[in-house]
């Protein structure tokens, strides 16, 4: 079992990795061709309406995903109760918003945002219409159809919001690829769960999860909340072109670290959960996941950090050039994100669901508070001021995770702190080496591959065990790829 499982699991975080890579190698390629075309206002007022998005789309999920992934024994009911749950409040909540949205468009002054609102509000609905099916995927570890899902559901709003963009539709086509993209992604997931919902409906085996999804539900409100609240704040204090601006910088930071997170949130809460009645071993496990999150996310958002100004001026023209330095700061603080996710899915593991809603109603409540101190400074420092939050919050994260598994400081310092520290090394040199170049091209290759190689080559070097761990994972996998 012990040896299943770790095939399981490298074989998910594999599939996760790589695909992944695909995605946001998509969304770049899409990014690329939209941020040319469109401007910093047409991204800022779609940028304002993605709180109510996130929000509602948290009420209609109301942790109920985490809620089936954490159930020990799970039936057909268990399901067909929360789809139907799920798809009432979906219908709920966008007729709410639907009346909302001029008073919405009132708080931004922005009369054209209650028929962007009113139109990009069905994503909403759209969202709920999986959701059982995505617990159902994730329940099976079945990381390879999600992503194969979500790949082709990116690839077709793509098509749709670049030929609606040069056609004159501007933010319109960024809400369409949006929608098109829920829309794709709930029906694929129908199709690889091979779960249909039934009536009549009985709702009581709701009633077992509500104690521990009600504690999620608040925990993933606010957390939509905190993800969100600076685009509120620039919003409603400066021009639509600074919240351009930071949102283009956040969206390029956002595929960094999603893709790190997305390998991870395919196997961390299953795979945690089958070992949790033997503490030793889940230890061992928590510890390799989190060294191998550290491993991976160190030197691929501090390198993000490192191009953004390069990377920013040949993919988006100079027009964009503003948020390569917010760019650099969010990539800084991002690089400790999927640690923070990682500890995260531990707790939610042990049922803990009460720790997750007081650290992310803590962790709001400092966030709005830096924000409207820092709102006064401008937008550079308030997003300076979020970065030293991110970095620290680990330690919050840690002090719960410690009472749990009984994991101490040193040994998360030295699961973490190592590959911190070569990872800034690698850049600081690669940075030096560019700086002898000319040409934006010529600097950003020799900034990646010097990067890279410092990179690794210090890694083996100093003989880390995660490295050997993964080139013999891939091997396998690999290997059994071919032999299949």
């Amino acid at each position: 079992m012990a040896e299943t499982l770790k095939e399981k699991t490298a074989k998910g975080i594999f599939w996760g990795g790589l695909s992944n890579m695909v995605i946001q190698g998509l969304n770049l390629l899409l990014g690329i061709i939209l941020a040319r075309k469109l401007s910093a206002d047409d991204y800022g007022m779609v940028g304002v309406l993605l709180i109510f998005s996130n929000v509602a789309g948290a009420i209609q999920e109301s942790g109920f995903t985490s809620a089936l992934v954490n159930r020990e024994k799970i039936r057909h009911e268990d399901y067909n109760a929360v789809f139907w749950f799920n798809l009432a409040m979906g219908a709920g909540l966008y007729l709410l918003l639907f009346l909302c949205a001029p008073l919405i468009a009132a708080f931004f002054h922005q009369p054209a945002l209650t028929s962007l609102g009113r139109y990009s509000f069905l994503s909403v609905f759209f969202s709920s219409v999986g959701v059982a099916h995505n617990a159902m995927l994730i329940k099976r570890l079945r990381v390879k159809q999600n992503v194969m899902v979500q790949m082709i559901s990116l690839a077709v709003s793509g098509v749709v919001g670049v030929s609606m963009a040069y056609s004159g539709m501007a933010y319109w086509g960024l809400a369409t690829q949006t929608l098109v993209y829920i829309v794709g992604v709930s029906a694929g997931r129908w199709v690889c769960s091979g779960w249909n919902p039934s009536l009549p409906v009985d709702f009581k085996p709701l009633r077992s999860m509500f104690g521990f999804s009600v504690k999620m539900l608040a925990s993933n409100l606010v957390t939509q909340i905190n993800n969100n609240i600076l685009t509120v704040i620039m919003g409603r204090y400066y021009h639509e072109r600074e919240v351009g601006y930071y949102n283009q910088a956040n969206k390029w930071s956002y595929m960094g670290y999603n893709s790190l997170q997305g390998m991870i949130n395919g196997v961390a809460q299953p795979v945690l959960r089958q070992v949790e009645d033997d503490e030793a071993r889940q230890l061992r496990v928590f510890r390799k996941m989190l060294r191998f999150t550290a491993f991976v996310a160190m030197p691929c958002m501090f390198g993000l950090s490192l191009i953004a100004p390069e990377l920013i001026v040949i993919a988006i023209t100079d027009k964009w050039s503003a948020s390569a330095s917010l760019m650099q700061v969010i990539c800084i603080g991002s690089a400790f994100l999927p640690i923070q996710n990682l500890m995260y899915n531990l707790i939610v593991s042990k049922g803990r669901s009460d720790i997750c809603l007081r650290v992310t109603i803590a962790y709001g409540v400092l966030q709005l508070a830096v924000g409207l101190i820092c709102s006064r400074f401008g937008v550079r420092q308030m997003v300076c001021a979020y970065t030293v939050v991110n970095v620290l919050w680990v330690v919050v994260w840690w002090s719960f995770v410690r009472r749990l598994i009984r994991l101490g400081f040193w040994r998360t310092l030295s699961d973490i702190v190592p590959f911190c520290l070569v990872a800034a090394v690698s850049m600081l040199v690669a940075g030096a080496v560019a700086s002898l170049l000319h040409g934006d091209w010529l600097v950003l290759t020799a900034k990646i591959v010097v990067a890279a190689a410092c990179y690794v080559l210090s890694l083996y070097l100093l003989r880390a065990q995660v490295l050997r761990e993964c080139i013999t994972q891939l091997k396998a996998i690999l290997q059994k790829k071919r032999a299949g």
